[in-house]
């Protein structure tokens, strides 16, 4: 359902998150997914090889990693409190009471606990940067996303863009033949669990980049795959390494 993985600590401050690893539902709600088991299957209830690249990072750079398997279509972690997609078409219609339990159960948990290794890194070493991983379908409402990697992050935070400028410019000497895009498919100050940690912790101290990775790659195996998430990690450790 939802774990945490400990590693010793190191010197680049990491943390990495999966807000949709898995397309879980606890056995009290599977009721109301009777007529959609394969809504579940879709890009719409998980991210497809999110949770395998998350703890690739987390393995290879031995950081923090926390994660959930319940589905987003339950309860969406990577949404604020009062956002109109907080609860998916599914689950929009239930009593308040019963989604009061949905936010005390999965939703406050997740986030306390990330909240948690962040402050901790952060007493530890200063700075850290939290990699929120994602993965994004190939094609959305007939629109093709034309990327294989996508960085979100907030221009305006120094820390956060020097990062994430660092970052992609060791990731395109690995592999320069990745379409690599900022801030796309989606905005990186949009509504999300990095922007609302970005309230939590200043930019001295905290620098949130929510990873988006085309899922054509964990969907069609094989080495392509596996070469990008080496690539990935590869690159993070040499940015690791000249910290």
């Amino acid at each position: 359902m939802e774990s945490t993985i400990k590693r010793p600590s190191q010197s680049f401050a990491l943390v990495v998150t999966c807000e949709h690893g898995g397309n879980e539902i606890p056995p009290e709600f599977r009721s109301l997914f009777k007529s959609h088991a394969e809504l579940l299957r879709t890009h719409r209830g998980y991210d497809p090889g999110a949770l395998e690249l998350a703890k690739a990072f987390a393995r290879e750079l031995q950081s923090p990693l926390h994660f959930t398997t319940i589905s987003r279509l339950l309860i969406e972690q990577n949404r604020s409190l009062g956002h109109p997609r907080l609860f998916s078409k599914v689950t929009k219609g239930l009593d308040g009471p019963t989604k009061d339990q949905l936010i005390e159960t999965y939703y406050a948990p997740y986030r306390e606990r990330v909240v948690e290794l962040i402050q901790q890194a952060i007493r530890r070493q200063g700075t850290v940067l939290h990699l929120s991983v994602h993965s994004f379908t190939p094609v959305l409402d007939g629109d093709v996303r034309r990327a294989d990697v996508g960085l979100l992050y907030d221009p305006g935070r120094s820390v956060e863009k020097r990062m994430a400028d660092r970052w992609i410019g060791s990731l395109r000497q690995q592999r320069p033949e990745l379409v690599i895009r900022r801030n796309y498919p989606y905005r990186g100050t949009a509504d999300g669990l990095t922007t609302w940690l970005r309230k939590q912790f200043g930019d001295s101290h905290y620098a949130g980049i929510e990873l988006e990775v085309n899922q054509r790659f964990p969907l069609d195996r094989g080495t392509p795959w596996r070469k990008l998430k080496n690539g990935l990690v590869e690159s993070l450790r040499l940015i690791q390494a000249d910290k």
